[in-house]
């Protein structure tokens, strides 16, 4: 028996495997493992848990690295320019696609899709295109939709309610204090609650994005812009933006932007983004606050201000309707040593059932056998808000210089809403040269 095994280990070893229940596939998976990159958050966390089903099933074992929201984008783009061997796959945000196609550093899935039956009309349209598309609106795909988001709004429930305030309401505005469908009610409701004393204590209207380094008040003007009628681009002529990105419409919904900041919002957030809102809805100082729904299931657990205090809606309209999209798709890096395996965890992830169970304990689906369930609109406060949000959601630039794009946009909105330097026009007009000069550099316009 000594002399047989000397021989033939590997016999041997696939027997024991036998015994034991695993395929020969799952012997070679154990020596396996992948890495995942994203975000550090909740969801992050959920996909953790997850993720012990798919080792189980599969033998292939899980590593993550998960990067603060203030350093991910940073990080990961560093991680992707250097051709990095650190994540086989990676949550990479929206915005992302453009550039990583056409720059080599995602697996383009569409062989992957049509072998294994994975459909990309079984996922809600906005994710396919936002989240997997590049060029836009052609079917090349390069991720799979992994977390469906879109900006949304909680409010403070139990105020509203109270007597005394509801009748204060509707004796200066004739109407019913309540969560508000157009961007006119919102900013009267903001701007009654704004230095109201409430249970003691000085609260304010609400909490909006302002942040400059990385994307916060770009993520935050645009809830109010594309209801205005802003809009990137000339519909019918790519990379036009005079008349588009600076037009009347566009100069209001700055102008407004900037109102909402000087006359409903706490002192001192100049630079403030997801978890600075948190923490003043947390500690009770507003009344609205604007955030990603994917903080919603958290915030509706806490034990100060959620439950019966908590409330969510969509975001308001004005001439039309429009609201930031978020969210991320999962991708396969090119250059990683493990595709294989990555592109076993992707065909996982896209079954139904795995799906289900994402949402269920903490993740958001983009998938529709998850959104189309008759029970999913009353499976919590917030399904029913989210499920309007996405179907009348914008994204930002996703082209390879969106990097470049963005932090335009940044410095012309902080300097005008914050900063208080120029006018909305100017602001605006400054933007289309900015943006102009990088689309030329890029060849795409004269």
């Amino acid at each position: 028996m000594k002399s047989i095994s000397k021989m033939l280990p590997g016999v041997l070893a696939l027997a024991t495997a036998t015994v034991l229940g695993l395929t020969s596939t799952q012997v070679q998976a154990q020596d396996k493992t992948i890495t995942l990159c994203w975000a550090a958050w909740d969801p992050a966390n959920a996909l953790v848990e997850l993720s012990k089903d798919f080792t189980a099933k599969t033998g292939v074992k899980m590593k993550f690295e998960f990067v603060p929201w203030t350093n991910f984008a940073d990080r990961m783009l560093n991680e992707l320019n250097s051709k990095g061997k650190l994540c086989d796959l990676i949550i990479g945000d929206s915005q992302w696609i453009g550039g990583s196609a056409e720059q080599g550093h995602y697996v383009k899935l569409n062989d992957f899709f049509a072998k294994e039956g994975i459909k990309m009309t079984d996922f809600a349209p906005a994710t396919v295109v936002g989240y997997a598309e590049w060029p836009k609106n052609t079917p090349n795909y390069w991720a799979l939709p992994a977390m469906a988001d879109a900006v949304g709004w909680t409010y403070r429930k139990d105020w509203f309610a109270k007597p005394e305030l509801q009748a204060e309401f509707k004796g200066k505005y004739k109407r019913d204090l309540a969560p508000p469908k157009t961007w006119t009610e919102f900013k009267e409701v903001s701007e009654f609650f704004q230095g109201k004393t409430i249970d003691g204590k000085k609260v304010y209207g609400a909490y909006i994005f302002t942040e400059r380094g990385s994307e916060g008040i770009t993520m935050g003007v645009t809830n109010v812009l594309y209801p205005m009628g802003f809009k990137y681009e000339d519909p019918k002529k790519p990379y036009a933006m005079q008349g588009f990105v600076n037009s009347p419409d566009a100069v209001r919904g700055l102008e407004f932007y900037k109102a909402l900041y000087k006359g409903s919002t706490p002192p001192g957030l100049t630079n403030a983004y997801m978890g600075e809102g948190l923490d003043a809805f947390k500690s009770g100082q507003v009344a609205m606050m604007m955030n990603w729904f994917a903080f919603f299931p958290g915030l509706y657990k806490d034990p100060n201000v959620g439950g019966d205090k908590i409330g969510f809606f969509t975001n308001p309209s004005d001439k039309t309707k429009g609201v930031q999209l978020g969210g991320q798709g999962i991708s396969v890096v090119s250059y990683s040593a493990n595709r294989n395996e990555s592109l076993q965890y992707i065909k996982w992830f896209a079954s139904p059932d795995v799906q289900k169970k994402w949402q269920a304990i903490g993740g958001s689906s983009a998938a529709k056998a998850v959104l189309d369930d008759p029970a999913y609109p009353k499976s919590s406060p917030f399904a029913q808000p989210f499920l309007d949000s996405m179907g009348m959601v914008v994204d930002f630039w996703a082209e390879p210089s969106y990097a470049q794009l963005m932090l335009a946009m940044q410095k012309r909105v902080h300097d005008y809403v914050v900063a208080d330097k120029g006018t909305a026009k100017e602001a605006l007009d400054a933007l289309v040269v900015d943006w102009g000069k990088v689309f030329k550099d890029d060849g795409k316009s004269k």
